[in-house]
């Protein structure tokens, strides 16, 4: 474990809610993106009939260093400006990218009647797994981001039961630790709540538009609170007995993942608005995992400069090519 401040940001981009805030806006997007100029939809079924949406951004026949799974965060999307910026500055350096839709982001809503629910590990696992098999014999990166962190970290503690060869690191940036704080830290920030408050109540409408025979959300969407909505949710549509059992459920706290088989890294900020920095370190880590937590970055921010680019941007392009060269060809090339 170790803490690490070499992210210092410009004095007026110091505070979290503007780290935060930055890390979504769409204006760091803006302009050509070769990832979406190759991406390639493919929707990826699991054994038990789960469809899951993804895309596909391959270099086709141009020298891969390896293939990057993008994991987005809750009621993000593959289109969040975060995973777009990410796998641009990735697949500008050589890599594939494979960005995956939750079920129910994006565009997906219509691929599963059943509802989305943060527990649902087993589906975004062989998602991954299946995912894993196109980057052939270069070696395959996850990266998660808050939610997707959680679920990244979950996947490399289900490694040690079921391997997935190809996959040599896992990053979690952001990562969701104890959802029950930080569904409480989000309804204490006015902002951030409606942020989110908003973005479900359009999914949950587009949900029961898709399938009306199966959803009445009528009730939920008056209210006005993440966990109010959350436990109207659960009750009407789940067999929790209560959202502090559902949190519990996908949690990772103390030694949930102190004894990890694959390389991790994780990256989080102590002025994230979101997640508590105290719960990072109290987690137990064995050697393969790295903890970095910086003064500054808020909520997958990271950022500074006039093009207002992330810090683990380079980070992670440097931490894959290290890899890369050990797998392989000189440069990590692999043709």
């Amino acid at each position: 474990m170790s803490g690490n401040n070499s992210f210092q940001p410009s004095w007026y981009l110091r505070h979290g809610q503007i780290q935060t805030i930055l890390a979504s806006i769409p204006l760091r997007a803006w302009g050509k993106n070769p990832v979406g100029n190759a991406a390639r939809e493919i929707i990826i079924k699991t054994p038990e009939g789960v469809r899951l949406q993804g895309y596909h951004s391959s270099r086709g026949s141009a020298i891969s260093r390896g293939l990057v799974i993008l994991l987005h965060g809750w009621e993000g999307s593959v289109d969040s400006t975060y995973i777009a910026c990410t796998g641009k500055a990735l697949y500008q350096h050589g890599y594939d990218i494979f960005r995956l839709n939750l079920r129910d982001h994006g565009r997906s809503h219509h691929l599963n009647r059943g509802l989305f629910y943060a527990v649902l590990l087993e589906e975004v696992f062989q998602a991954v797994q299946q995912i894993s098999r196109m980057g052939k014999e270069n070696p395959v990166f996850l990266i998660g981001f808050s939610l997707g962190g959680n679920f990244a970290l979950r996947i490399a503690r289900q490694m040690r039961h079921i391997k997935i060869d190809a996959l040599r690191h896992v990053v979690a940036i952001s990562p969701v630790l104890d959802p029950e704080k930080a569904t409480i830290r989000i309804d204490r920030q006015a902002m951030i709540r409606r942020y989110f408050l908003k973005k479900w109540v359009q999914s949950l409408q587009i949900k029961q538009g898709l399938f009306p025979d199966a959803y009445d959300f009528s009730e939920v969407l008056k209210l006005s609170t993440i966990m109010a909505v959350t436990d109207k949710m659960l009750d009407q549509y789940s067999d929790f007995k209560s959202a502090s059992d559902y949190f519990k459920a996908y949690s990772i706290l103390n030694d949930a993942i102190d004894d990890l088989s694959v390389p991790t890294t994780i990256i989080t900020a102590t002025d994230d608005p979101i997640i508590p920095v105290e719960d990072f370190y109290q987690l137990k880590l064995n050697h393969l995992t790295k903890l970095i937590i910086h003064t500054y970055g808020g909520h997958n921010g990271f950022i500074d400069g006039f093009f207002l680019k992330s810090w683990y941007e380079q980070k992670l392009v440097n931490l894959f090519d290290e890899i890369a060269i050990r797998a392989g060809m000189p440069g990590g090339l692999k043709a």
